[in-house]
Formats: structure tokens, sequence, C-alpha cells
């Protein structure tokens, strides 16, 4: 009744998280070792040198190896194959009025069918977890020896028996940072064994007698390691892509021989390149004057600037901020059209608008 209890009491424990399970998915592996403790165990006999005595199989503190196979579905629930085994001491059958003392050891082994649930409290190194299940379990008897303090009486019994057994798990899963999937799981189990297994034995004088164990508890502390194949990487936070760089527009705006003033034609491309400019897009604006090589280098040049500055002042009357435009003049250097010395050439006589 007691372990029936404490399973439903895991069960009901578990209900308030179901929204917030780990999402852990896929199969695992797992493995632990640990200290046991067994609880005193009932028996009763078909000797009458025993009957009526209520003795209580008694075990030192033992160890525990443990280790499964399962699988997780992803929303919590996952279920797994347990094998496990631990040995402790036969500290003796003892009684109120007249207790025994003996040597040999306990041993069990068995294979377990377990549910649990994982659960996600908000933490992401930490993960509570609970299960219950049920399996069968082998206790063998090595070499038990008892003997009555103060007397000659003595009883040995060896063998082996199985029973159904049952168990509540509750434990701690803490994630290892960098290894995606690997966890630490310390626990704590308590199985009952259902009782029934009768071991044979033998009283001095060669008389038989034979011991029936009622339901055996064990408390198991483990600490495990738990692998789980399925868990992707930690995902790297998002960054922003960078946004590119606007290119260059370019526009140009052409000068009669000899002249810097603006046609109709030109003052409709600088309004075109003013209304570029002013969508936002855009941080510098060049603006490079240009002659052809009909005069001389000297007088191209401060023709070019005086072209430049016509464009320039052009692009503020149509909003464009002065601060934002820089001014150059190339002279004769840069041609469009490369020609001979004192050609009147109409592509040379240009302003180039830059956009950037």
């Amino acid at each position: 009744m007691q372990l029936r209890a404490m399973l439903l009491a895991t069960v009901v424990a578990a209900l308030p998280f179901a929204a917030r399970a780990q999402p852990i998915q896929g199969f695992y592996i797992s493995g632990g070792v640990g200290a046991q403790s067994a609880q005193n165990t009932g028996t009763s006999d078909n000797n009458a040198a025993f009957r009526g005595s209520h003795l209580r199989m008694q075990q030192t503190l033992g160890y525990d190896l443990m280790g499964s196979v399962g699988y997780a579905l992803g929303n919590g629930a996952r279920f797994e194959i347990e094998g496990n085994f631990n040995q402790a001491n036969f500290a003796g059958l003892g009684r109120v009025a007249s207790p025994f003392t003996a040597s040999g050891s306990v041993t069990h082994y068995g294979v377990m069918a377990n549910a649990l649930f994982d659960m996600d409290i908000g933490l992401p190194w930490l993960y509570p977890y609970l299960g219950v299940g049920v399996g069968y379990q082998i206790t063998n008897l090595n070499s038990a020896i008892t003997s009555q303090v103060g007397g000659p009486f003595s009883y040995r019994a060896n063998g082996s028996q199985g029973a159904f057994a049952a168990q509540a798990i509750a434990g701690l899963s803490f994630p290892v940072p960098n290894v995606p999937g690997l966890s630490i799981a310390p626990e704590y189990r308590v199985m009952d064994i259902l009782g029934g297994e009768k071991f044979n034995g033998a009283l001095p004088g060669g008389a038989a007698a034979q011991i029936k164990l009622h339901s055996q508890i064990e408390h198991n502390f483990i600490i495990g390691v738990r692998y789980a194949f399925d868990v992707p990487p930690p995902q790297m936070p998002a960054t922003a892509a960078p946004v590119p760089a606007p290119a260059a527009r370019s526009y140009l705006v052409f000068f009669d021989w000899d002249k810097a003033t603006l046609t109709d034609r030109a003052r409709g491309i600088v309004r075109d390149a003013a209304t570029a400019a002013g969508k936002g897009v855009h941080t510098r604006i060049d603006v490079n004057g240009n002659a052809d090589t009909s005069g001389s280098h000297t007088y191209n040049q401060g023709l070019s600037m005086r072209r430049a500055q016509a464009v320039a002042a052009e692009l503020v009357h149509d909003g464009v901020a002065k601060t934002d435009i820089a001014i150059t003049a190339s002279g004769d250097t840069h041609l469009l059209v490369p020609t001979g010395p004192g050609v009147r050439e109409p592509q040379n006589r240009r302003v180039e608008i830059v956009l950037h």
C-alpha cells in the first residue's frame, strides 16, 4: 500500500507540468551507479523451529548498478527498458526476543519497463523528472548462514527465486554545457519486490526448512548519465543581414561650347538627380566638371569648375543640401570621347553627377 500511494503521488505531481515538457525526442541510453538500502523483509516458514517467531531478513547497505535504453516522444514522455543489479551483505534473521547473526550476501537483478516524464520548470540547466515502472526481479541468497546468539542453532540457505516488482522514480537532469544530448542525472528509486520467493534450507542434522519472503522494499540512490542521440546543437542567435549599400547612380549634364550656363534639358537632368537624392538612400553627391580640348589646359580647368558650380547651385535650388555636395573639376583630363588637342567634342563638355 505504501508503494502504491507513492506511485499515485508521482503521477499526480507530474500533471501540472504536462504543458511544459522538455523537448527531447528519439532514442537515448543511460547508466548509473549508487547505493542501495533495503528495509527489513518479513518472512514466514514451514518448520516448527521458526514458526511464530516473526523473523525479519536484515541487509547491510549495498551498491546498485543500472542501465537502460529508451525512446522519448518529444512532448516530455519517454519510455525505457532498464536492467539493474544490486548486492548487499546478509546481516541475518532478527526477532525481538532472540536475534540471529549471519554471513553471506543478498543479490537482486532483473528487468523493468519504465514510463517517465521530463518537466521544464523554466531553467535551461535543470529538468526534473518523475516515473513509474514494473518488471521482474530475481533474489539470490548466497551462503546465508545464521546462528542464534548464545545457542547452537544454525540455518543455511542458498538459491535464486524471482517475483514481480514495481518502482517509483524521481530525478533531476542537468544538461552538460557544450555537449548536446548529454546530461548528469542523480535520482532516487524505491522498488517493491512483491514477495512470494521461497528458499529451501537445512537445519543442524539435515532437517529441511523453507523460508518464504514477503514484500521486499529497496531504496536506491543513483548518480546517472544519460545521452540522447537526436538532440540538435544549440542554435546561434540570429543576426541581421547587412543592408547592402545603394548602388551609385550617374547623371550627365552637357554644355554648349565655351559655356557654363544650363540649358532647359540640362536643368531637367539636374532635377531628376535631385529627386533621386531626396529619397534618402544616398549619402554623398559628387559633382565633377569637364571640358573638351579646344582651349588651353588652364582655361579648361577654370571652365570645368564653373560648370560644376552651376550644376551644384541648381541641385541646391532643387532641394539638395549644400553640405551633401562635393565639387571637383577635371578640366580636359577625363575625356568621355578621346580626341587630340583643339577638338570641339560635345560629349566632353559635361558635368557628371554621381549619387553614392
